[in-house]
């Protein structure tokens, strides 16, 4: 297990060649301390764990692991369903051309759902597939506790946990931040 910077982490994520919109993810507090624990899995591109805590507004730093390969059926239990929140990883246009075109495929997918009858998720889904993002789909996260699935999650990479933990404690201790914004 390779501990890395939470934001290489995301770039696994972005990189991977799977359904985008397959993905999952389960969100809520540390069990100690500041910060968030984060899984996001998809059952060809695997299973990651992230911890991370915003040293301000625009400083978020953190640590996280790839801690399997695909996801099982015990795994599958602790995921959110559909009707869950949602969560996307966006990228932004490379350049005015593209931002343009991202802008005009999302201007017709509104303008589609505006004349039919549509549920939120999939509006969410043809906007998340007219701007090409490469991760979206249901999340779990309670910004004030921990959900059900995140204490399973974490009991059943416990190994990972432990070391992920530790990292993470050196940095939080590296930059003087014991609660709140610095």
């Amino acid at each position: 297990m390779r501990v890395r910077d939470w934001q290489d982490i995301v770039t696994d994520v972005v990189e991977q060649s799977v359904d985008p919109d397959d993905w999952r993810a389960v969100a809520g507090d540390r069990r100690s301390g500041i910060g968030e624990d984060m899984y996001l899995a998809h059952p060809r591109g695997g299973v990651y764990q992230l911890k991370t805590f915003a040293r301000n507004p625009y400083d978020v730093r953190g640590v996280g692991t790839k801690i399997a390969r695909s996801v099982d059926d015990e795994i599958e239990s602790y995921l959110p369903e559909t009707d869950s929140g949602r969560f996307a990883v966006r990228q932004p246009p490379e350049d005015e051309s593209e931002a343009e075109t991202m802008a005009s495929r999302v201007e017709e997918v509104i303008k589609a759902h505006a004349d039919a009858p549509t549920k939120p998720a999939d509006l969410f889904d043809d906007v998340m597939d007219a701007m090409d993002s490469p991760a979206f789909g249901p999340i779990e996260y309670d910004q004030y506790d921990r959900p059900d699935g995140l204490d399973e999650l974490t009991t059943t990479f416990e190994d990972a946990e432990d070391v992920l933990e530790a990292e993470f404690e050196e940095i939080v201790a590296d930059t003087s931040v014991d609660r709140g914004f610095e």
